[in-house]
């Protein structure tokens, strides 16, 4: 059922609200255009993850560690590639105050602005 003209404003007007009072959080909240999951990662990512449970169980059946292994490090392999977002945008978000010689995963730099952000804030 389609919102009334009125609970669309509503609704513009508590997005709008949102967006002055806390950006970060509803940048965070909204739909990232330069990052999107592809299907194409997650059909190659499965049919990854598939051979290599095939290998383990193949190297299971033949007794070989080494083809388990290879199996297991297939379909680990799978799993993240399926998992992994595509980028479509030149640039990642987050890194405009970083070092231009550092280079850091997202998930530390992440914590470590959560990290500042309330040390700002108790002080």
């Amino acid at each position: 059922m389609p919102l009334s003209e009125h609970e669309q404003k509503l609704l513009e007007q508590l997005e709008k609200q949102l967006h002055e009072d806390d950006p970060k959080f509803a940048s965070s909240m909204g739909s990232d255009p330069g990052r999107s999951w592809s299907t194409r990662h997650l059909v190659i990512g499965v049919l990854g993850a598939v051979a290599g449970i095939l290998l383990l169980l193949l190297g299971v059946t033949l007794q070989n560690i080494v083809v388990g292994v290879l199996g297991f490090l297939v379909m680990g392999g799978g799993v993240y590639y399926a998992t992994m977002r595509s980028s479509t945008g030149t640039s990642k978000p987050g890194t405009a105050g970083r070092k231009p010689g550092k280079q850091r995963s997202s998930f530390m730099s992440n914590l470590e602005e959560r990290w500042d952000e309330r040390h700002r804030g108790e002080s």
